[in-house]
Order: structure tokens, then C-alpha cells, then sequence
């Protein structure tokens, strides 16, 4: 019997505990950290590997860091993006 109630004293810690977690990411704004601040500029990135001939190939790739500005570079010219 006093098993019981320490088993459920116990479970019921840890139910409040994870509800004051959740209440408090949710207050926090504390969500998906997912791409990135628009800024001015462009990150490079480098890439190279060896091709199955053994021959080492690399390139380095200019990526802007505005996420509209880098979708606008890659849509395709056509009559509702043309500028």
C-alpha cells in the first residue's frame, strides 16, 4: 500500500513537471531554430570529392543569405518573375 502511494505521488512530480516544461517553451517562444536571419551578403560554401575515376574534384558556391533574395535567383525567368 505504501508503495502505491509513493509510485503515484512520484508519477504525479513528474506529470508536473513536464507540463511546466512545456508551459514554459511555449511562453518562451523556444520553437524551431530553422534557416536563417535575412542579411545582406552571400555565405561560400566549398565542396570537393572523388569521383569514382579517382579524380578530386571541388567547387565553392556562392548562397545568399536573404532567403527571398535566394529564392528570387532561383526561380526561372518566365512572364510572372521577369524584371
Amino acid at each position: 500500500m505504501e508503495h502505491a502511494i509513493v509510485i503515484s505521488i512520484a508519477v504525479s512530480v513528474f506529470v508536473l513537471l513536464i507540463a511546466l516544461i512545456a508551459w514554459n517553451n511555449s511562453k518562451t517562444g523556444r520553437k524551431s531554430r530553422r534557416g536563417s536571419q535575412p542579411e545582406h551578403g552571400k555565405h561560400l560554401l566549398h565542396s570537393s570529392y572523388k569521383s569514382h575515376d579517382g579524380a578530386i574534384n571541388s567547387a565553392q558556391t556562392h548562397v545568399r543569405k536573404n532567403p527571398e533574395e535566394y529564392a528570387k535567383a532561383i526561380m526561372p525567368k518566365s512572364k510572372g518573375n521577369a524584371k
